[in-house]
């Protein structure tokens, strides 16, 4: 028998909004159902995503559930949103009260209604909204997954293409640690086609030799060029909280760059980090 996908979403700002559309437009869940303090604006959300109902690859159902978080017990993804970006012009960690006292209007109403499934925060800074979410709830920590570090390896593997002039599809590189300013980049482990970047920079160096610590800067601070211009990033970060959904929901065994409790690796433990 066919199992109904639900995802909830909670926060309808630039990035919750865009999470939503992203799982509709990739036809991921079968009901949404999206949260926002502001009741206006999760109205207008779920309207206008209702309206994209024609042009999106399966029907979905999606519920505006306003403030009353228990509404999304029944969902098998839940995704945090919550946030307030004009706080993070300058740091991530700048969101760092508002997000966490979000959680605490929702985290434990959700966990107390019966919620079953995976919790996935992308609200700022990452690391610690997943592991307040844990300390808030008492929830088994294997099913609160960060988005993490899965952006910023998109944008080191943009970074490396521009260079190399390889679709960043055929890029194997990640970003590891933080979904902050402490971020490194792996870039011993980082291959194209099998092959590792200093072994392609040893047989073509022409193309292949550029600044690593340039390339890792970059991918860095990538958020920061594109919040300059908009004060906000919303499409790639949406994309990467869709991405770990599809992955959770197929159970693809995939892995990913995402923020998970550390429990003893490197000598850490009790932190959630990529």
């Amino acid at each position: 028998m066919y199992q109904t996908r639900k995802i909830g979403v909670v926060g309808q700002g630039h990035v919750g909004a865009h999470v939503a559309n992203s799982l509709l437009m990739q036809g991921i869940a079968d009901e949404l159902y999206l949260c926002d303090i502001n009741e206006a604006k999760v109205t207008s959300e779920v309207q206008d995503l209702r309206d994209s109902l024609s042009f999106v690859p399966y029907n979905t159902k999606i519920v505006n559930c306003y403030d009353h978080y228990e509404e999304l017990a029944c969902c098998d993804v839940i995704v945090n949103a919550a946030g307030k970006v004009a706080l993070a012009a300058g740091n991530r960690d700048g969101e760092l009260f508002f997000t966490t006292d979000a959680a605490r209007s929702f985290a434990k109403r959700i966990v107390d209604a019966g919620f079953d499934g995976i919790f996935v925060s992308i609200s700022n800074p990452c690391d610690v909204v997943c592991t307040e979410l844990w300390h808030l709830t008492g929830y088994d920590p294997k099913k609160i997954i960060g988005s993490g570090c899965g952006l910023d390896s998109a944008r080191l593997r943009t970074e490396i293409s521009k260079k190399v002039g390889v679709s960043p599809k055929s890029i194997d590189a990640y970003m590891i640690g933080e979904h902050g300013f402490s971020q490194l980049a792996a870039f011993k482990a980082a291959t194209i086609a099998g092959k590792s970047l200093n072994e392609l920079q040893a047989e073509n160096p022409d193309k292949y030799a550029f600044d690593h610590m340039e390339i890792e800067e970059l991918a860095r601070k990538g958020g920061y060029v594109t919040y300059q211009g908009k004060q906000c990033t919303e499409y790639a970060v949406a994309n990467s909280a869709a991405r770990v959904c599809a992955a959770v929901l197929h159970n693809e065994n995939a892995v990913l760059s995402a923020s998970t409790l550390m429990t003893g690796q490197y000598g850490e433990e009790g932190i959630f980090t990529s």
